[in-house]
């Protein structure tokens, strides 16, 4: 059975923008999808993440993981982690990032090292889903994830964050929901 997981950003949660949408859509389609409320999501923690996710989900071979924002970095610490032997069909990351964005919140994500061979391994392919005017992330982030994951970016042009906050067509992300089904 596909699977899909879908991993919100910072102060976010599981009913906001896109997300459910998408796992409406992709149920639709037969899919097990899960999208949690992640604990602590105001102060984002890979090992707390971690802690949780890993305690209820599993993946394979056919599991698809999205991360939106702060789930993106979360979507990569979650892939170093998984147990050796796994390795899923995909990994989007929409609006990722590395690094310090100078945000207190984003602290400790900030100093997470990531091992991106390690990474780069758990995935069959990652794509990367960026805009040129994102105002909280910048097209560098997306570059370097290029990069860094050996991933295919898209840049979409005047999206902003991908969020409502760019407007109420992120009730929906239909171009997200084209790649997953490709």
């Amino acid at each position: 059975m596909r699977t899909i997981f879908i991993i919100h950003g910072s102060y976010g949660n599981p009913q906001e923008n896109w997300f459910p949408w998408l796992e409406r859509e992709l149920e639709d389609k037969g899919w097990r999808v899960w999208t949690p409320d992640l604990p602590g999501a105001d102060s984002p923690s890979i090992p707390r993440y971690n802690a949780f996710i890993l305690s209820k989900w599993t993946f394979d071979s056919d599991s698809i993981i999205v991360g939106h924002s702060s789930g993106a970095v979360a979507a990569l610490g979650l892939l170093e982690e998984a147990p050796d032997k796994t390795v899923i069909d995909r990994a989007f990351l929409v609006a990722g990032f590395i690094g310090d964005l100078g945000w207190d919140a984003l602290k400790e994500l900030s100093r997470y090292t990531l091992d991106w061979l390690k990474i780069r391994k758990k995935a069959r392919k990652f794509i990367l889903i960026h805009s040129d005017d994102d105002p909280y992330v910048p097209l560098q982030h997306g570059e370097s994830l290029k990069e860094k994951l050996d991933a295919e970016l898209i840049v979409l042009r005047g999206q902003k964050h991908f969020s409502l906050e760019a407007g109420p067509q992120y009730k929906e992300f239909p171009e997200l929901l084209e790649k997953i089904l490709a």
